[in-house]
């Protein structure tokens, strides 16, 4: 079952958006994108009557879940993932737009899942329940799409996380100091 995206924006979305959305829904399990039937590019998410957000036009997605008759769909603002203002952050937005594509198709495709057809969760565990299910298949995602670096320094990543979680330490432990 394909999800169908639809392109509502003005802008025009670099080379591949549809088949990076695509490669993003086949890393989840097909159960977990049951009902969830399109996807929609617009430029900024509008204010509905529904949703009583305030600052709904700066949200770069946002899910929809099943009202009535109509079925679940997601909205994926453009301009906030493509800034228009300044060379550095047009330029920033074009090199991170496929990680960043990715991330929150992901985040939307979680909260379908969450809020429909997974139980047994309470309201407030929802927000760690889907970073942690974002993070794990995101970072699926991305050893798939890297290429021979990827590959290259797979066998390092042990010990780059094991730095990593020492400078962590380090830096706590420094904070800690200062602020007593």
């Amino acid at each position: 079952m394909s999800i169908k995206i639809e392109n509502q924006a003005s802008i025009k979305p670099p080379k591949k958006t549809e088949e990076t959305i695509q490669s993003v829904l086949e890393m989840v399990p097909r159960e977990h994108i049951r009902g969830l039937n399109r996807i929609v590019l617009v430029d900024r998410i509008v204010p509905d009557s529904r949703m009583p957000l305030q600052n709904v036009s700066e949200l770069p997605g946002l899910y929809h879940p099943r009202q009535g008759n109509i079925q679940p769909f997601c909205e994926i603002a453009l301009t906030m993932l493509l800034p228009r203002d300044g060379f550095f952050k047009r330029l920033a937005g074009r090199l991170n737009f496929k990680p960043n594509l990715a991330y929150l198709v992901l985040s939307l495709q979680a909260q379908h899942y969450f809020l429909t057809l997974s139980h047994g969760i309470k309201k407030h565990q929802y927000e760690s329940a889907i970073r942690s299910y974002v993070e794990q298949y995101h970072k699926a995602w991305r050893d798939k799409q890297s290429g021979w670096r990827g590959r290259l320094f797979k066998p390092l990543q042990p010990y780059i996380d094991k730095w990593a979680r020492s400078l962590r330490k380090k830096y706590n432990t420094e904070q800690k100091r200062k602020s007593a």
